[in-house]
């Protein structure tokens, strides 16, 4: 058996035969053309075949995967029309005597090296899309056509690398799942594959065309493929396999109900995310919106701190494809275990503790301003709430809330729209907890971080795996700070959510029912299951919930 890693792009499993397929490439050679008047109308016919190829494309995907991912070919068709990119190829074809093939051949890969060479790994998974328009272009050009990709029985397809007119014309009842050597989780392609539950690893680098037949396992969960796997393996994947389908049961038969116990109790279940590549996963779980929105994960996953068009281009387009519902954007959380390279935070002799949340925010005005006018540019395209983390006391929440207003008059005055945003803490730090009431007084909502607000009230390190022995999840002191919290919530006529990691045991939904927690925000996955538990509850019945230690009475 021969293990090989990737990139998952989708949780999932595969079982089954390889097929590998190679693209033919059409020989093209830069020999001059005789009649560039020729080679001028040989294109137009061409780009408008691929216009009407693309609008098809389109049409075909508005019925496999919806009008979001269907706009991806509308957006192809835009760039056929795109006066700098189809000019370049027009001007290789007069001044260069070039022939439509060459011109569209070293056009489109210069446009889409100039694309792949952006520092903000979304857009730069942008350089896919112009590949496979050049693609298009030169398939109706030279009439050399991509291989079939339908084989007798369902398989995994293995390739050096996808376009999303491929994947769409793909038949979803053969194809098992698909490897390539190229790609990225952040390409059309991915997002296509997630939009039809179809696992898939890529930048797999040992992709071979010797695996055509073999059978794998392809398991998008650690992001490994397995090839010629012993048969207990097999069966193991299997039973992995059978309790997804289950999941996929789950979603189907409680889509768009409400979370809502048996005697008329509901609990809003959010979304926890750390970037674009999540939202599928936000909109397959039947999420309520994003309760919680890891910014920082901007700044780590990026070789530079984000500029503020950058951060306005990915909060907008989260705002915009949730909207209506609800999207909490955690300011920037760096400090302790999340620094980025490129920022100097100086010597620290204990981080957990040092210059890190609001604290190194407010200590870099400039820098915290940058997101902030992204926030309110970007709240004009969706319900956007924005949430400090690390506040210890009123006053730190009110400097913020300052800072926030300042960069609101500056984006006024030069003319730059901005919309409303609603305010909220995060109450993860004991102080913030027994300053709670006059917090509460100050914003629209609470957040409690039951991670961070663990470590601190037990006075012990979360990164610490030797103190694992010692840790308890539902510790008496953190049940009590977050009843509390709530209380001092309620008194003030301001919702409280759960957004750390006990919001999703589902040991404790019950108990935070019976609190008035007003919403959970979990990982995506754990929606469903909760919503399902929530759904056999019955509140009025007896007080099920069984430590003594953590039942108080208000």
């Amino acid at each position: 058996m021969l293990t090989i890693n990737g990139n998952s792009i989708l949780d999932g499993i595969a079982i089954g035969t390889l097929r590998v397929v190679r693209q033919m490439q059409p020989s093209i050679s830069n020999t001059p053309a005789t009649d560039p008047e020729a080679e001028l109308a040989r294109f137009e016919q061409a780009r408008l075949r691929a216009i009407d190829q693309q609008n098809t494309l389109y049409e075909e995907a508005l019925l496999k995967a919806g009008a979001e991912i269907a706009a991806v070919f509308s957006i192809h068709a835009l760039m056929l029309e795109d006066e700098e990119f189809m000019g370049s190829i027009r001007t290789m074809i007069r001044t260069e005597h070039s022939t439509a093939e060459y011109a569209v051949l070293v056009s489109g890969s210069r446009h889409a090296a100039v694309i792949a060479g952006l520092d903000d790994p979304y857009l730069a998974a942008r350089s896919a899309d112009i590949e496979d328009v050049t693609q298009s272009l030169l398939e109706t050009l030279t009439g050399v056509l991509p291989a079939p990709l339908q084989f007798d029985q369902p398989f995994i397809l293995v390739a050096d690398d996808l376009a999303p007119s491929q994947t769409i014309r793909l038949d979803k009842k053969q194809l098992l799942g698909f490897v390539t050597r190229k790609g990225s989780a952040a390409s059309h392609t991915a997002i296509l594959a997630r939009s039809m539950n179809i696992p898939a690893l890529v930048q797999c680098q040992e992709v071979n065309d010797n695996w055509n037949g073999r059978q794998a396992i392809l398991d998008g969960y650690s992001g490994t493929l397995y090839l010629d796997p012993t048969p207990q393996m097999v069966k193991t994947f299997s039973e992995l396999r059978r309790k997804d389908e289950e999941h996929r049961a789950l979603l189907t038969r409680l889509r768009g109900l409400p979370n809502q116990t048996k005697d008329g109790c509901t609990i809003e279940i959010e979304a926890n995310i750390g970037g674009l590549e999540d939202l599928a996963q936000v909109e397959e779980n039947d999420a309520a919106g994003v309760g919680l929105f890891r910014s920082e994960f901007l700044y780590l996953n990026s070789p530079a701190a984000p500029t503020e068009d950058e951060q306005f281009a990915v909060y907008k387009q989260v705002l915009k494809r949730l909207a209506p519902k609800r999207v909490v954007v955690r300011t920037c959380d760096l400090g302790a275990d999340k620094m980025p390279d490129y920022m100097d935070f100086g010597e620290e002799i204990n981080p957990a503790l040092g210059l890190r949340g609001v604290r190194f925010c407010l200590t870099h005005p400039d820098f915290f301003k940058t997101q902030l006018r992204a926030l309110l540019r970007a709240a004009c395209y969706g319900n956007l709430a924005v949430m400090f983390p690390m506040l210890t006391r009123a006053e730190e929440l009110e400097a913020c809330k300052e800072l926030l207003e300042i960069c609101r008059a500056e984006l006024q005055r030069q003319g730059i729209p901005t919309g409303p945003v609603q305010v909220g803490a995060m109450i993860e730090t004991p102080a913030a907890v027994l300053n709670a009431s006059e917090i509460a007084a100050s914003c629209d909502f609470f957040s409690i971080g039951t991670n961070d607000l663990h470590q601190y009230l037990c006075a012990m390190d979360r990164q610490n795996q030797t103190l694992d022995s010692f840790s308890d999840p539902r510790h008496p002191a953190l049940l009590r700070a977050v009843e509390w919290t709530v209380q001092a919530a309620h008194r003030h006529g301001i919702k409280a959510a759960i957004c750390g990691e006990l919001a999703a045991d589902p040991t404790m939904t019950e108990w935070f029912l019976r609190i008035g927690v007003d919403a959970l925000s979990v990982n995506p996955v754990s929606v469903l299951p909760l919503r399902e538990q929530i759904r056999e509850m019955d509140l009025m019945g007896v007080f099920a919930f069984m430590p003594p230690e953590v039942r108080f009475t208000k």
